[in-house]
């Protein structure tokens, strides 16, 4: 082993343990590389929002319809079902993030971040916050269009709302990459966990329908859901409601799933890069 191999392991060494201070610089590297690849193909932000303006076009109206005019808990149709749309969109967009860490574990790309001096919760935790950005320009995008056709906005409430969401799609997004990294080499296994877990959580949070009125078991899974409690706040929020307690709870359960989204993807891809 040269003087220069040791040096470089020396300053790898340093960089793995130079506590807080590194552990911000690595993680802001590693966001503005994933956010420059964002950056450089925008219209995946626009195409994104195909699939939340067609519920918004197709399923709005039929549940007004259902409905009727009296709108659903005294609130606008529209109003009670755009936050539900808005939380599809941080559900769909940071649940399915993992695939894109496969494409890189197919190409290679992957190993030869892991190589680097950067610390592995810090390549983590940057892919994680660069799920922020885009999800919050999508909710805003997607909102402006919807007060278009009636909705009204509450610019104070409405920015709360986004971090909400986007602080749950950090954690979400972690889990998306400690998916993809446990099935490994098992792409199909990826699709097939995240489509069942993903249409269930998002019917029993109520984003699509009230759950009120649903059966005894429907209503027990909504209460352990946490997205449900992220719903309830955006919809709370939507409204103009600022101190309702239902937007503490949505913000806790945010938290808890960053919390929790985060050290789970640091830990397995800690496990991966031994």
């Amino acid at each position: 082993m040269n003087a220069q191999t040791i040096n470089d392991l020396a300053v790898t060494e340093e960089r793995r343990t130079g506590g807080l201070p590194r552990f911000i610089t690595d993680t802001s590297a590693v966001f503005r590389r994933e956010f420059m690849l964002v950056l450089r193909d925008p219209f995946s932000l626009v195409f994104s929002l195909l699939q939340p303006l067609v519920f918004l076009a197709l399923f709005a109206p039929l549940l007004a319809g259902l409905i009727g005019d009296g709108g659903i808990g005294g609130a606008n149709t529209l109003q009670w079902f755009l936050p539900g749309v808005v939380v599809m969109i941080c559900v769909f967009g940071t649940g399915m993030v993992g695939s894109n860490l496969q494409y890189e574990m197919q190409t290679g790309s992957y190993e030869r971040i892991l190589a680097t001096p950067l610390s592995r919760s810090s390549i983590l935790t940057g892919r994680a916050l660069k799920e922020f950005a885009p999800l919050v320009v999508q909710a805003l995008m997607i909102t402006l269009i919807a007060s278009i056709f009636g909705v009204t906005l509450y610019p104070v409430q409405m920015m709360l709302g986004m971090l909400i969401l986007g602080v749950f799609g950090i954690g979400l997004g972690a889990l998306s990459y400690a998916l993809a990294i446990a099935t490994h080499g098992k792409e199909w296994m990826f699709w097939t966990i995240q489509q069942t877990l993903t249409f269930p959580l998002l019917i029993l949070s109520g984003m699509m329908l009230p759950l009120d009125s649903g059966p005894a078991w429907m209503q027990i899974v909504a209460k352990i859901n946490p997205l449900t409690y992220v719903v309830n706040a955006e919809r709370e929020l939507f409204a103009g409601n600022l101190d309702s307690l239902a937007v503490l709870w949505g913000a806790v359960a945010a938290v808890a799933m960053c919390a929790g989204g985060l050290a789970v993807g640091i830990r397995t891809i800690s496990r991966s890069a031994r």
